[in-house]
């Protein structure tokens, strides 16, 4: 069995690449990844692998990027320490979705279900299943606080107590109630899967901003929105043209 891993983090190719060759000692690991620009590359230039093992949120984005540069067919065991993507992978080619660390037992189970779906051609998930499960994940309990590190102590900070979040120079930050700025370890992209879209919006690449914080909505050019933020720094809270509906859609409390 040939197989491609698409990994990050060098301890975690270590451990895969251990629990898979104890598991089937036959494997080849015939390529490791880590980053979408290098995997789509490793995709164009090689055979497609028996199987592959993706992790989520990789350095320079996350790895369902690839399934829009990509026709990459493989069966995938997503391996992630994140819980919030199960829909995403239901859509793709997914065996299987193990949380990090990684148990060998559910490996094995993993495994043995890509040798029964290999023997037989698998049926594809019905849509009315993946309604299902988009439900079930949809009344999830949304991230209720983030950790901040303040000096050397770290400190909790309530959902509530959060105006937006933003990037700014490769770095996500977000803003609070008492108008400080805090450093954090995910990306928007991940944050955005974390939080309640009932309470916060994706404006543009740069901005997820709270409901409660948005005193203004003004119209602008080409049927564009801009925003008055409470303690906003800057001025540049636009609402992207391709999100204007989806916007106005949320402000009414539509889904």
């Amino acid at each position: 069995m040939n197989v491609l891993i698409v990994e990050d983090e060098p301890l975690a190719v270590a451990q895969l690449t251990a629990l898979i060759t104890a598991l089937r000692p036959n494997t080849q690991i015939v390529g490791v990844c880590d980053t979408i620009k290098s995997t789509a590359r490793w995709i164009e230039e090689n055979p497609t692998p028996d199987l592959a093992f993706f992790d989520i949120q990789l350095g320079d984005g996350i790895s369902f990027e690839l399934f829009a540069q990509t026709s990459f067919a493989a069966p995938i065991i997503f391996t992630t320490a994140y819980n919030e993507f199960a829909i995403q992978a239901f859509k793709v080619n997914s065996i299987d979705y193990l949380l990090k660390p990684l148990d060998k037992d559910e490996l094995r189970l993993a495994l043995d279900k890509f040798d029964r779906q290999t023997q037989t051609q698998a049926a594809p998930i019905p849509a009315e299943l993946i309604a299902q499960l988009q439900k079930t994940l949809v009344q999830k309990n949304y991230k209720k606080r983030f950790v901040v590190r303040v000096g050397t102590r770290l400190r909790t900070i309530d959902i509530a107590d959060v105006l937006y979040f933003y990037s700014f120079e490769k770095a996500t930050y977000m803003k609070t109630t008492d108008g400080k700025n805090h450093l954090l370890d995910q990306t928007l992209e991940i944050i955005e899967e974390l939080i309640d879209p009932s309470e916060f919006f994706r404006i543009n690449r740069k901005y997820l901003v709270h409901l409660k914080a948005i005193t203004e909505v003004f119209t602008y050019s080409n049927s564009r929105y801009k925003l008055k933020v409470s303690h906003a720094e800057e001025d540049d809270f636009l609402v992207a043209r391709e999100k204007a509906k989806a916007f106005k859609s949320w402000l009414e409390g539509e889904s």
